[in-house]
């Protein structure tokens, strides 16, 4: 958008998400392309404020690939494309010693020098920076970046990790107040599927819940902090969602036979789906799942209604409507941009997803939501882009009441914590939940530890209060429910005013 036309009150936002895990490990054939394609789609958005989050930054092979990700920082900061954005702010984790806090996420953030007011918070003192000679200009922050008090980050808890395996998995959080809006940016990357025969086994799939697990874990994380306290924002990454594989193939093998065929270590066991003629459909192993129309029928509109990983999360995470084709996983290869690998079902892993509160912030219909390289090899994702106007409003304070009331205890906003009664904690038979979920008067829908979908029924706490109070209330607590006969202990729910 032209400077001269563009309004006063808002500011053009460009956010971008790009898994680069395969750039770094091909950088001969790929930098340069990923680079070209990047920069020729900035050129033309022509953004005051761009945001990009990339995953596992250096590849597989991290301490092979220090120098590509140094060149990598290097072009995009010098090209051309990127003259008149005169504030940059670069995150890179690059600590692949620490297993304890290693994500490999890069967050990079680049303002245009029209940008009046910037403001970036400091997660240690609980404050803005405000200095304009402290934020502008460069700041690049690399290696161990552990101290640096602008960023949040943290590695997802080894328990959530299936197969226990503690990879490379996290979030890494930036505040920012650009032109009077304040808004939180956080970059994610969650676990993937591990076997696509454990994942067709039925939906939500073990890598579903883990998934979900991890990203209510993050979400109640944020509302929870009391010393920074809540605002809108952006939470966009790599989320690995991936579709219905159970709802999936049941789609693409009706009428066909399924022929197993095990392996004695059972390490490539295989299920042929055959039509009537004996030929193979659809072939779905560990790490194969190929369809004889592959490179077209996963491109139709049909394997939509199979995305479906957001569905219990959908009044806590809103998303703009998906009109573009899976993001995941493409050729690695420079002369087959637009095709599919055979090892997964295609999905959308890429997304930028946002707090409901975002709505508030955004020029009206002023917004686009795409991906950058469709008929170019960026490597194994496609990486997902929203372009929009970000309005000026009154400032939010990073308080209480921002977005949700953060403090326990059960009482009507606006009661000092003195007033409020505690809640109750301890487990009781049924076990313990972790719940996120919208209360509705006395009903409501929460997860429970396995990533189930389960209905909440009124209930009685042990000193007597139960949800009929609940209705005004915005916040967090500890409760506990009946469900048929039994007591089950719910944790940290979520409740909205309804």
């Amino acid at each position: 958008m032209d400077s001269a036309q563009e309004d006063a009150s808002s500011t053009d936002v460009f956010l971008v998400t790009a898994n680069v895990g395969s750039l770094f490990e091909d950088p001969e054939r790929l930098l340069q392309l990923w680079l070209s394609e990047f920069l020729a789609k900035i050129a033309r958005a022509q953004p005051r404020f761009l945001a990009l989050h990339l995953q596992e930054v250096g590849g597989k092979t991290y301490e092979k690939s220090m120098e590509y990700v140094q060149e990598f920082i290097r072009c995009l900061c010098d090209a051309p494309e990127m003259g008149d954005f005169t504030c940059v702010h670069i995150f890179m984790d690059e600590d692949f010693k620490s297993a304890e806090h290693f994500t490999a996420l890069g967050s990079l953030y680049f303002v245009h020098k029209d940008v009046d007011s910037l403001k970036i918070w400091n997660f240690l003192t609980h404050s803005w920076e405000e200095s304009l000679q402290d934020i502008k200009d460069k700041h690049i922050y690399s290696g161990n970046i552990e101290t640096i008090a602008t960023k949040e980050k943290s590695k997802f808890p080894q328990h959530f990790f299936p197969e226990c395996k503690w990879s490379r998995k996290g979030f890494m959080r930036t505040r920012w107040e650009i032109n009077g809006t304040v808004i939180d940016l956080v970059n994610i990357h969650l676990f993937h599927d591990a076997s696509n025969l454990a994942a067709c086994e039925n939906f939500p799939s073990v890598y579903c819940k883990t998934r979900r697990r991890a990203l209510v874990h993050t979400i109640e994380r944020f509302h929870l902090d009391e010393q920074n306290g809540t605002v809108p924002f952006f939470l966009f990454g790599d989320f690995n969602f991936r579709c219905d594989t159970e709802g999936v193939v049941k789609e693409l093998t009706e009428n066909l036979t399924p022929h197993r065929v095990q392996n004695v270590k059972n390490e490539n066991d295989k299920i042929h789906y055959r039509n009537s003629t004996g030929n193979n459909v659809l072939t779905v192993g560990k790490k194969e799942f190929s369809h004889a129309d592959h490179q077209l029928k996963f491109k139709e509109d049909w394997l939509k209604k199979f995305d479906r990983e957001l569905e219990p999360l959908k009044d806590v995470l809103v998303e703009y409507p998906i009109k573009f084709v899976p993001s995941y996983p493409f050729e690695e290869d420079p002369e087959m941009p637009t095709d599919y690998m055979s090892t997964r079902c295609p999905a959308w892993c890429d997304r930028i997803l946002m707090s409901p509160q975002v709505n508030e912030i955004i020029q009206g219909d002023n917004w686009t939501y795409g991906m950058i390289g469709e008929a170019v090899c960026m490597g194994d994702h496609k990486f997902s882009i929203t372009n929009q106007s970000c309005q000026r409003i009154e400032k939010m304070p990073c308080g209480s009441h921002s977005y949700l009331e953060a403090t326990g205890g059960l009482g009507e906003p606006g009661e000092s914590s003195a007033e409020r009664r505690e809640p109750v904690d301890g487990a009781v038979r049924g076990g313990r939940f972790e719940c996120i979920a919208q209360l509705r008067g006395q009903v409501a829908l929460y997860l429970d530890e396995e990533g189930n979908h389960r209905q909440f029924v009124q209930g009685r706490a042990r000193r007597g209060w139960g949800f009929g109070r609940q209705e005004r209330w915005i916040g967090y607590r500890k409760c506990y429910a009946a469900e048929g006969n039994n007591r089950l202990s719910a944790s940290q729910l979520l409740t909205y005013a309804s």
